[in-house]
């Protein structure tokens, strides 16, 4: 394939990436945006081997390394649960970063293309910060993925002066990075390259070891964003125009998304990555913290929930973490399914940050085949929960705290909730007691309207089913 046509090639498959985030922006879309995106993903692959740059003697390596990740991304397919996604989502980040960390190596120790003067410093400088970026995120990502699969608690880890640490290392890697440009051959520029390595990756553990568990989908919302700016990094180490682009889209587009979903915990950015909200293990407020409910929850079982559901006419539930990991989706499907045959109006409620990533809700429902046009985002649903019958709340816990506008000492306070207590009556489905991800108490459960249905969630809502069935 001559050059012009592997670039027209290139042209053609930023376009589909282009229409693959513009359909991924609607879950009616999506399907066709993952096939533009996978269209262009094929188009890239090919245009690539088959062009200029890669000699006859590359193919089988290439083909061979296609034949061993493919094999992987099938397996992972297959055998990973939609539960799974947030840490599988992680996992994959790592992997970018890895490959920009070697493709830098690689580029620095390949004497084939000889730089001189400017231009040398240039590339010397997209190496660096190349390798900076993807350690960073691969480190990151795996920590990440350490969290969200349960092998690493999500308590944050605070080191003492942990930001003066921080800070330290960046003043050590902007000065190695002066070596690093300084160096006159490979041999002396590779131990600065190496220490700022080792730097990048235990800042990359550090920043996301400092992250509590309720700020764990900005991680992954941000960790995407690293990936995408590793990958643009790696493009320009390499002169590869799609990759720069095909970078930079991904990398905006979770920046963007990291943008949007800390306006919908009422942080900023920079308190993200400093650290330190959630604790992860659902400790109970410290004393001299946000102010404690006082009251008695009120239980109820699995029959009066039926009743309840059967005599509403409005109906809003709402999915968090606890329906993800019960696995419960398909049976909400069932219980949303019977009750609407009932005449009954069903609707979903969804938070911004509800899960451990950007969309998690979204796409178990849609995997449960639950309606598009009943799932409604917070905006658009908080104003109708006055009118609903019933608000159903299932494992989630800090997103539908009041403390969060009633209690502005509360570490919560200021964020924008789903208003489930304004419903005539509130159900929260919860294992026991313990508070959420924040580590804050919840007042809703202590409110007069509210009951509590207590157990794993899957095996709760399926009585529930058998009972609206009798």
């Amino acid at each position: 394939m001559s050059s012009s046509l592997a670039t027209v090639a290139y042209i053609g498959a930023i376009i589909l990436f282009i229409l693959s985030l513009g359909g991924l922006s609607n879950p009616e879309t999506a399907r066709r945006g993952n096939l533009f995106g996978i269209a262009g993903m094929a188009i890239a692959v090919i245009a690539t081997v088959l062009g200029p740059r890669v000699t006859a003697a590359g193919i089988p390596w290439i083909v061979g390394a296609l034949v061993v990740g493919g094999s992987v991304g099938l397996y992972a397919a297959k055998k990973v649960q939609m539960t799974q996604m947030p840490e599988l989502v992680a996992l994959m980040h790592s992997l970018v970063g890895l490959a920009a960390c070697l493709v830098g190596f690689a580029s620095y120790v390949d004497t084939s293309v000889q730089y001189t003067g400017a231009e040398k410093t240039i590339h010397e400088v997209e190496i660096y910060l190349g390798i900076l970026i993807g350690a960073v995120t691969f480190s990151g990502s795996v920590i990440a993925f350490g969290k969200l699969s349960g092998k690493i608690g999500g308590k944050p880890l605070l080191l003492p002066a942990r930001h003066w640490l921080n800070l330290a290392g960046l003043l050590v890697v902007i000065w190695f990075g002066g070596q690093f440009v300084a160096a006159q051959d490979v041999q002396a520029g590779m131990l600065p390259l190496l220490v700022m390595t080792v730097i990048a990756l235990l800042f990359g553990i550090h920043m996301v070891m400092a992250i509590g568990g309720a700020d764990m989908p900005v991680v992954v919302s941000m960790l995407n964003s690293y990936s995408g700016w590793a990958a643009a990094a790696t493009g320009f180490m390499l002169s590869n125009d799609l990759l720069i682009v095909t970078g930079a889209l991904v990398g905006s587009s979770g920046a963007i998304l990291s943008y949007i979903m800390c306006r919908a915990m009422n942080r900023n950015f920079i308190s993200v990555i400093a650290g330190g909200f959630g604790t992860g293990g659902g400790a109970p407020t410290p004393a001299g913290g946000a102010a404690q409910p006082a009251g008695e929850v009120v239980p109820v079982s699995a029959v009066e929930t039926a009743e309840m559901l059967r005599e509403a006419k409005n109906v809003i539930i709402v999915p968090g973490y606890g329906m993800a990991v019960a696995q419960a989706q398909h049976t909400v499907f069932e219980i949303t399914k019977l009750l609407r045959e009932k005449g009954v109006n069903v609707r979903f409620g969804i938070h911004p940050v509800a899960g451990r990533m950007p969309g998690h809700m979204n796409v178990l429902l849609a995997e449960a085949k639950v309606p598009y046009d009943i799932v409604l985002e917070m905006d658009e649903i908080n104003e109708d929960f006055p009118d609903a019958d019933v608000s159903m709340v299932i494992g989630a816990n800090d997103i539908v705290n009041p403390a969060a506008q009633d209690d502005p000492t509360s570490p919560i306070a200021g964020m924008p909730v789903l208003e489930v207590w304004k419903a005539k009556t509130s159900i929260v489905m919860k294992r026991s007691m313990a508070s959420g991800y924040a580590g804050v108490d919840n007042p809703l459960f202590y409110k007069d309207n509210n009951r509590m249905l207590f157990g794993d969630a899957k095996k709760m809502l399926d009585e529930v089913l058998v009972a609206l069935k009798a």
